[in-house]
């Protein structure tokens, strides 16, 4: 047993021998409810703070022993629970899966302009693809609200006003697939010859629609889509009426390991205009006769920041990775840190670092992963003057630099911090119960004379035969 897993057994023995809660226990030691939680999902710790647990254990057991002793337990005996059984439980109750929170994420979406920024760097790599027909073919890996595709979808009209496209967003949760198609009646008027497939197939299967499993494959929901009618208003009415098709499709439910939504029902949904199908015949999918071959796949914040380099690659990276087509490119983003708000999250939390993988280490991983069956990858990591970019939250321009800033204002920028750095809401409430957290926030808003944050972007790319 090591040190870590020791000192958690020594917690535990002692909150069962003493009836103490494990929040409790954290609370009174380390002033930390989450403490224990933590230490089981491979948080360190110090030496300092490993000789105060064991010192108050030691303190409490002493006082036991001079104390009366107590009457025999005679209640009913409690069914043991395994380790394992202890950490399925732990996880169900802690699991948290924070870009499904709407409401922040809506307030973030509304008050930052990362997705205006992330749309603009997607299209610098609509420069360097090589397209081949039948279409221009490009994967979101995850839509979101839609805000970023359909600024690259100009773009890309923009550049290629007469190639086909073939456009797949995978997103799980139903709230953003309906905010993302309102937005497609627009781009299906000015893009006629478009392909739009939306689905909530995993990493591992949306680049190629098709489910793993044989089982999933046979419930496989293939819905498609054709528009009648040639003006936006006419395609909007008839996206509107998706509402019930989509409620049944995009149903979840939670995952017995880590909580994370699972789709209850394989689904794809194609949506293309009626009076091109015969121009879009190659372009249409089938099911079972589908390829991946991306000549641009989009993954921005596909991961949460947490989760270890090798879950980041195994189930979302490296499968993207393998969907590439030559001279195709894969656009990674995700948090960097090193700005305002990281600065507000560590006045409030010192010891927090919730961007534990940078591009390189991540690109490392993946190379060792596919690198040997792969070897027509590139892998680009760049000069932080290219990686690196930021975006910032809307203020008025008289509203920072003085102490009467607003708290509409304040409370915006603090769910933009926490948003980003994922913080979740048990923490939260722990420090929320006074105004210390708005000093934090408006001390860090007139230090820099507004909020913004850094992403970091890196490029995989497949060589042209």
């Amino acid at each position: 047993m090591t040190e870590h897993a020791k000192l958690i057994a020594e917690i535990e023995q002692y909150c069962r021998e003493t009836g103490v809660a494990e929040s409790t226990f954290g609370r009174h030691v380390v002033n930390d409810g989450k403490f224990v939680s933590r230490l089981r999902d491979g948080k360190g710790v110090t030496t300092s703070t490993v000789a105060k647990v064991r010192a108050h254990i030691g303190q409490n057991h002493a006082l036991e022993e001079t104390a009366a002793p107590r009457p025999k337990d005679t209640s009913p005996k409690v069914k043991k629970i395994s380790p394992k059984q202890r950490k399925r439980e732990e996880l169900k109750k802690t699991a948290f899966r924070f870009y499904d929170n709407r409401q922040k994420y809506l307030m973030f979406v509304n008050t930052c302009s990362e997705k205006w920024v992330v749309a603009e760097r997607a299209g610098m790599e609509l420069a360097h693809i090589h397209p081949q027909p039948p279409a221009l073919r490009l994967f979101d890996a995850g839509m979101g609200d839609g805000t970023v595709l359909t600024g690259v979808m100009r773009e890309m009209h923009r550049r290629y006003r007469t190639l086909p496209f073939y456009i797949v967003g995978k997103e799980i949760s139903l709230e953003d697939v309906r905010l993302s198609l309102e937005k497609m009646s627009d781009r299906f008027h000015e893009h006629p010859a478009t392909v739009l497939v939306v689905t909530n197939l995993y990493y591992t299967e949306a680049p190629w629609l098709t489910p793993r499993s044989m089982q999933a494959a046979a419930t496989l929901n293939w819905v498609d889509v054709p528009l009648a009618g040639d003006s936006a208003h006419e395609f909007h009415e008839q996206i509107k009426d998706l509402q019930p098709a989509l409620a049944d499709g995009w149903q979840v439910r939670a995952s017995e390991k880590t909580g994370n939504p699972l789709y209850v029902r394989p689904s794809v949904m194609v949506l293309y205009r009626e009076d091109h199908k015969f121009l879009l015949d190659q372009v249409i999918p089938k099911p079972g006769q589908n390829r991946a071959d991306y000549d641009l796949v989009m993954a921005s914040q596909p991961y949460r920041a947490r989760m270890p380099v090798d879950f980041k690659v195994q189930k979302v990276i490296a499968p993207l990775a393998r969907a590439l087509a030559p001279g195709g490119r894969l656009l990674g983003i995700h948090s960097f840190g090193n700005d305002p708000g990281l600065e507000i999250i560590k006045r409030v939390w010192p010891d927090e670092n919730p961007f534990i993988t940078n591009r390189h280490e991540l690109l490392k991983t993946l190379k060792q992963e596919l690198g040997k069956t792969h070897r027509d990858l590139n892998y680009n990591a760049y000069a932080d003057k290219r990686a690196l970019f930021r975006y910032d939250m809307h203020t008025l321009p008289s509203e920072i630099g003085n102490e009467s800033i607003g708290t509409s204002t304040l409370l915006a920028a603090w769910n933009a911090a926490t948003y980003v750095a994922q913080i979740e809401d048990g923490r939260l409430e722990d420090v929320m119960s006074d105004h210390s957290y708005l000093d934090a926030t408006r001390d860090v808003l007139n230090e820099f004379n507004g909020l913004w944050f850094n992403d970091e972007s890196y490029v995989v790319s497949r060589r042209r035969r």
